[in-house]
């Protein structure tokens, strides 16, 4: 069950615990940032213009980009 809860998906995208737990804290915080860029611009159209695109194409990316390294300790590309 732990390892389920806490390994496999890491494991999967080629990534140890603690590389997802980073990777994903980031995401995490881009996200928050983007979010608090798009509720000014609904305030504000003149702000943050392009902020919120910009973050998700950056994300997308990232993500995207991720999946072409091979799983680690494989051969094997990472599951899209």
């Amino acid at each position: 069950m732990l390892r389920k809860l806490f390994l496999d998906h890491p494991h999967a995208v080629g990534e140890t615990y603690f590389e997802h737990q980073r990777q994903a804290m980031g995401f995490s915080l881009q996200l928050f940032a983007a979010a608090f860029a798009c509720a000014v611009h609904a305030l504000a159209p003149g702000l943050f213009v392009k902020t919120a695109s910009r973050a998700i194409t950056s994300l997308h990316a990232r993500m995207v980009a991720g999946r072409d390294r091979p799983a680690r300790g494989t051969g094997e590309r990472i599951a899209a």
